[in-house]
């Protein structure tokens, strides 16, 4: 946020430059650019795509960004993934959450990427550092000439520059780079570097191919060359001790050959000792990479020299490939990159001193078929293997490999409730296991859900917002089925049945068919459930096999206190009273059969209110998670009568904190509730039974010592740790 004293100063020049009505048009023109800026940034943040490319390079630096972020984007593209990409200037925070990979391209770190890294690193998302040039140390950077030339201070920002962009590479998981010397040295900063070749892009190819075109048609007219034309394409003012190195090559070659022409494109002075020659010479400024091969095809000979340093042996082949595709020959320096992939005489010619550059090229001048011979071979090569749709694979298979299991848990809403809280510690185990993990709902505007030291990205459930590939999505509730179901995103589906949830709705509802078509579903899904029962129904009522993983418990969260059970006894009821299967009614009813003086009632529900006839002594409404465990340690009996559970987890949270239970038996607690050896169970409806229960915990010390001693061989074959292999086995495959 700017200083006050500055926004006045800003106010004031306003006014006094364009009136009270010009700082207001300035003013709406900028809400409604900040309103935009903030839907579009609304719209975007609930998008999942596969890659972000951060740029630390923008139109002042187009060459660089081009190569390796427009082209490497296309690559990417060609091979089925998304991508966006972003000035590292103008990254934000939420970017993290919808994107499942990074790639950082030529930038320094900053504060707000230090924070970025932190947080996909937190997620398990990869960052995949980008470099062109050994621009990440001044060990490197110092071999260049040109440096030296710059004002001290200039200098000393340039080289700050280059230390931070070598802090933010040693921060990422593995480095992409141009060249076999790049590599080499990158190997000292990261633990893996893979080598992804400049190529030209399908747009470059058609700009040659139209210009190739009307090259050729001059070719035919003029018919053979009367001048030869010799082109050095330098761009940035670093080339100048390149060009200078062949310069006494090329005053001979000028002097010796009146039909010879040169032309130098780019940020360059001509040479002192060229200007004996400037009849000779063409000078143009920058040119756009559009405008670039007709100027280059406008040569017959292009230049490539460059200066036998460790900087310079790191540089791509671009020149090479830019001139083959207007086939026009290059004569490059039999270094790096070139001499990795050019063939001397094939499809280039290589010169290893000034002794070669003057033979080869004054060869190259007098033999026009030759020329022509290896610019046409050079293009039949680069054109098939130098551009980004042909040369997709490398690369793509590279990303799979280091790609972290991208997973998704799809939830219908935030609101925690116990199939959720199940889903989210399975996803928890994901995280941990190394596996990256993202939360999509059906319903509302959350973008995160901070559980502990796990922070999962929230994103939207809509099949067209689901634009990047996932390993592997699990939907929790019927109605997340079908977006995992439909969505050609998601290559391994899973639906993790945890109810029966036809039984959630009353006959006559449209639901209840919905929820039972979900039990078969035709595409490709892999059934799991945490309850015996819902395997059994499963299996018997739809003839589908799900894999049991069973639910279990924290006992470390849960702090045990024994109960002296002296004094006033507190009840726990535990439910959602408006759901009818939770049968929290028949718990007051039983309430209505105790002596009120012995008994305190505690009324814990995370949805619904207590009714008005209900005796409630403490409402506990909406608790959150962490704070559960006080409530269970606070009370001294739970009593719950669901009807329908398919595991029911108040019950185990209770037995841990060291109380009793009293409860209805249904398909899904009889998993691991046993009457009178960890709790006491007593039929739906007897109230009798129930109320005697409660009285037989009160009363019978030999009961309660028979209970602790169950509950706790329940509470420790519950335990996570021994349960978190399976489940790991199950989603990894490992």
């Amino acid at each position: 946020m700017e200083k006050i004293s500055v926004l006045t100063a800003k106010l004031k020049k306003a006014v006094a430059e364009e009136g009270i009505g010009g700082l207001a048009g300035r003013t709406k023109g900028y809400l409604a650019r900040a309103k935009k800026e903030k839907e579009f940034q609304r719209e975007k943040s609930r998008v999942y795509r596969d890659i972000l490319f951060i740029s630390g390079c923008n139109e002042q630096l187009p060459h660089p960004h081009r190569y390796r972020v427009v082209h490497q984007m296309e690559q990417l593209e060609a091979g089925g993934y998304t991508c966006d990409t972003v000035y590292f200037q103008e990254l934000k925070p939420w970017m993290v959450r919808c994107y499942g990979a990074f790639v950082i391209f030529r930038c320094p770190m900053t504060d707000t990427l230090r924070e970025f890294a932190t947080m996909a690193k937190q997620m398990n998302k990869p960052l995949w550092y980008d470099v062109d040039d050994l621009v990440i140390d001044t060990k490197y950077t110092d071999q260049i000439p040109f440096l030296d030339r710059m004002q001290p201070e200039e200098r000393q920002a340039y080289d700050q520059n280059v230390r931070n962009m070598g802090e933010l590479l040693s921060l990422c998981d593995a480095a992409v780079t141009t060249t076999a010397a790049l590599a080499e040295e990158l190997k000292q900063y990261v633990p893996e570097v893979l080598i992804n070749r400049n190529c030209a892009s399908d747009e470059m190819l058609l700009l040659s191919e139209a210009v190739l075109k009307e090259k050729q048609k001059k070719n035919e007219a003029d018919g053979t060359a009367k001048k030869v034309r010799l082109g050095y394409f330098s761009g940035s003012a670093t080339h100048l001790d390149d060009i200078e190195m062949i310069v006494p090559v090329l005053k001979q070659l000028l002097g010796k050959n009146p039909n010879l022409e040169l032309l130098i494109v780019g940020i360059l002075e001509l040479p002192v000792e060229l200007k004996l020659f400037a009849s000779q010479i063409q000078m143009e400024g920058f040119v756009d990479y559009q405008k670039l091969p007709e100027r280059i095809a406008s040569v017959d000979i292009n230049l490539a020299p460059l200066t036998d340093t460790i900087f310079n042996r790191a540089k791509s082949e671009n020149k090479w490939v830019e001139a083959a595709l207007v086939q026009t020959v290059t004569a490059a320096s039999n270094l790096g990159a070139f001499a990795e992939m050019v063939q001397d005489g094939e499809d280039g010619v290589l010169c290893r001193d000034e002794a070669e550059w003057l033979e080869k090229l004054q060869w190259l001048i007098d033999d026009e078929p030759a020329r022509k011979a290896i610019a046409g071979r050079a293009y039949g090569r680069c054109s098939r293997e130098c551009v980004t749709i042909f040369h997709a694979t490398g690369i793509c298979e590279w990303v799979e490999r280091h790609w972290n299991l991208r997973c998704a848990f799809v939830l219908p809403a935030m609101e925690i409730s116990g199939g959720i809280r199940v889903a989210l510690l399975h996803a928890e185990m994901l995280v941990k296991a190394g596996a990256q993990v993202s939360l999509f709902t059906l319903e509302g505007e959350a973008e995160w859900y901070h559980e502990g030291d796990f922070h999962f990205p929230v994103l939207s459930a809509e099949r067209e917002k689901l634009q990047g590939t996932l390993d592997l999505a699990v939907a929790t509730m019927w109605n997340t089925a079908e977006f995992v179901e439909q969505s050609s995103k998601i290559r391994k589906k899973k639906y993790l049945v945890q109810n029966f949830e036809v039984g959630f709705y009353p006959p006559g509802s449209p639901y209840r068919i919905a929820t039972s078509a979900t039990y078969r579903m035709r595409s490709p899904m892999e059934y799991v459930t945490i309850s015996k029962w819902c395997q059994n129904w499963l299996r018997e009522e739809y003839h589908t096999e799900a894999v049991y993983l069973p639910n279990g418990i924290d006992p470390s969260f849960y702090p045990k206190r024994g109960r002296d059970l002296q004094g006033k006894i507190r009840i726990l009821i535990e439910g959602d009273c408006s759901a009818e299967h939770k049968n929290v009614d028949e718990s007051f009813r039983i309430v209505e059969q105790l002596d009120l003086e012995k008994f305190e009632i505690w009324y814990m529900s995370y949805n619904g209110n207590p009714k008005s006839w209900y005796r409630v002594d403490r409402f506990l409404h909406r608790v959150p998670y962490e704070k559960t465990p006080e409530v269970y340690a606070a009370c001294d009996i739970l009593l719950k009568t669901s009807l329908l559970e398919s595991f029911s987890y108040p019950p185990l949270e209770m037995m841990a904190s060291g109380g009793y239970v009293v409860a209805v038996p249904n398909g899904g607690n009889l998993e691991y509730l046993k009457d009178g050896e960890n709790c006491i169970l007593y039929p739906q409806g007897n109230l009798a039974e129930a109320k005697a229960a409660i009285e037989r915990i009160l009363t019978d010390a030999e009961l309660r010592k028979k209970l602790d001693t169950g509950a706790e061989e329940t509470v420790k074959e519950r335990n996570w740790k021994r349960i978190e292999p399976q489940i790991l086995e199950q989603y990894l495959g490992k």
